[in-house]
């Protein structure tokens, strides 16, 4: 099933497993879509800002996504396909809605710097794509460099029918989504999705703006899936409850430049993961960094059973 602006829950962003040597980790990435999967996952995200796709090749790339489509079944998974030329995006998007993807996610280049061009970039990347190719508009100011305020969005979305999807990463970004959904209320917005990446570390307060989930990573995508679930029913005071228990370590995840080793040491350390290997160039953890990881998930544990885990060798 292709991804449609109805698309809501958490659709985690996946990390690509690596062997120590830098090969793909075939079996880890099975055994991580089946954990995401069990986790109440809606839907998975592969190649994205924390995927390493800039280190995979284009045979990689498609093959991981390819791989992560067929074991998620009916679970609709997304494909990161920014690329810097049209030739590469549409090659691999094309790819990946062939072999099963639900659609694909597109960010801007750094180097556009206003509305009319970015505009212009999107229509561009429709038209290489196809318009038969639901696609995830992704606006992460921080990285990109990009700003697309809820105005050019709405012009983005309403000159290119095939975008179902927000990924907002904008921060601070609430008064974002409050914006984007009050052209809604008013008319002027068709229907869209909005999912929430950073980390989730405002998704508690997203989700009473209006945000439809979260697209984002952390080392427990169960938790996300709870929090998303108890905001939805309108139980606020237990989804706060659950983000401040779990909010020390998804700060400590956040952190620029170690972040992925943070998330893929965990997800070691909870057995989805063979190893946390990153391909190089890679960030690693020192010892004083696993040290402190490892005294949040004691801290953790004591408000989350899913944080007990066994003490590390």
């Amino acid at each position: 099933m292709k991804l449609d602006e109805s698309a809501r829950g958490v659709f985690v962003i996946a990390p690509t497993p690596f062997h120590p040597d830098g090969r793909l980790d075939d079996a880890s990435a099975d055994r991580m879509t089946d954990f995401f999967l069990e986790s109440g996952c809606d839907g998975l995200t592969v190649l994205g800002v924390m995927g390493e796709a800039p280190k995979l090749d284009g045979a990689e790339a498609l093959g991981f996504a390819a791989r992560i489509a067929r074991r998620a079944g009916k679970a609709p998974v997304v494909v990161g396909v920014s690329a810097p030329g049209f030739a590469a995006m549409r090659a691999l998007a094309r790819g990946a809605m062939d072999a099963g993807a639900a659609g694909v996610m597109i960010a801007p280049p750094s180097h556009l710097r206003n509305d009319e061009a970015v505009l212009a970039y999107f229509r561009q990347a429709v038209e290489a794509i196809g318009e038969d190719v639901p696609w995830v508009l992704q606006d992460y100011p921080q990285l990109f460099q990009v700003q697309m305020p809820p105005a050019l969005i709405r012009r983005i979305v309403s000159e290119c029918p095939s975008c179902v999807m927000l990924k907002h990463e904008d921060w601070p970004g609430l008064e974002k989504i409050s914006a984007l959904r009050g052209f809604q209320k008013e008319g002027t917005l068709r229907p869209l999705s909005i999912l929430c990446g950073n980390g989730g570390v405002f998704l508690d307060f997203e989700m009473e703006r209006g945000a439809d989930g979260a697209m984002t990573g952390y080392a427990f995508p169960d938790m996300l899936v709870d929090l998303v679930r108890l905001s939805a029913k309108g139980d606020r005071e237990a989804a706060h409850d659950l983000f401040d228990a779990h909010l020390p370590m998804i700060r400590y995840e956040l952190q620029p430049g170690v972040g992925l080793a943070v998330r893929k040491y965990v997800l070691m350390r909870r057995g989805v993961l063979a190893s946390d290997a990153q391909r190089r160039p890679a960030s690693a953890l020192s010892a004083a960094a696993r040290a402190e990881v490892e005294y949040l998930l004691g801290r953790l544990a004591r408000r989350d059973p899913r944080a007990q885990l066994a003490r590390a060798a």
